[in-house]
């Protein structure tokens, strides 16, 4: 596992970022997926260039923006500056060893905090999701999306930095450790498990192919109807929502 500068522009990262905002089916549904837990206060931590905040500032949702990295910030700043129901960027590292005096005046702040696809970058994961627990008020509400199956790791996850993947089970134990109550658990997104095994697994390609996102944003009504079928038991990716 090669070592990351947070503080750098992160090239492969924002090259994915970027190949996945085109991709706004596939981050509508994600969106729609945890929107029905999100309530009150809200912070987005790894917001990176905004792919899934637009729709919350769309939607009239009143909602706090961050990331580790001073540049995705700045890209969040220039992008969203005249949002009305834009409450802050902040820069935030749930990794911090001292996260609880760095970050001491957002303590108990919000009502919900999501992250997706963050967990998986940083190595102690249990401090990342404590740290978490730190931003929410009591009652409040955390929600996790993170990588699944450790089976499925391969170049793409080593090009952006994933130290490992999930399933329901590891993501659920996380949070009863760090004293949540879990009220939701699923899969998510069944189909993605094939185009992530062939391109990154089989093919050892470094980086989501375009032309495949595409293809698979088109399907995506399809596809989100072959979750459903499945009563998502199975999914590339894996949520989990506890109460504090």
């Amino acid at each position: 596992m090669r070592e990351f500068n947070f503080q750098e522009i992160d090239p492969e990262g924002q090259d994915t970022l970027e190949v996945i905002a085109k991709a706004d089916r596939f981050n509508k549904w994600m969106f729609e997926t945890i929107l029905p837990f999100c309530a009150g206060s809200i912070l987005e931590v790894g917001s990176g260039i905004g792919n899934i905040s637009h729709f919350f500032l769309e939607s009239g949702l009143r909602i706090t923006l961050s990331d580790i990295r001073s540049h995705y910030c700045d890209v969040l700043k220039n992008t969203f500056s005249g949002a009305k129901t834009l409450e802050e960027i902040l820069l935030i590292n749930l990794a911090d060893r001292d996260f609880e005096n760095t970050y001491v005046k957002y303590r108990e702040t919000f009502n919900t905090v999501f992250a997706l696809n963050v967990v998986e970058h940083i190595q102690d994961d249990r401090s990342a999701i404590r740290n978490c627990r730190f931003l929410l008020k009591k009652g409040g509400k955390l929600i996790i999306l993170v990588p699944a199956y450790q089976m499925l790791f391969n170049n793409f996850d080593m090009e952006l930095g994933h130290f490992r993947r999930y399933t329901k089970h590891s993501l659920k134990s996380l949070f009863v450790e760090n004293e949540f109550e879990v009220i939701h658990s699923q899969y998510f997104n069944m189909i993605g498990i094939l185009g992530w095994f062939v391109s990154g697994k089989l093919m050892g390609k470094k980086s989501i192919p375009k032309g495949q996102m595409g293809l698979y944003n088109k399907l995506v009504p399809v596809f989100r109807i072959m979750d459903k079928i499945t009563f998502q038991r199975i999914g590339l990716s894996v949520i989990a929502v506890g109460r504090k």
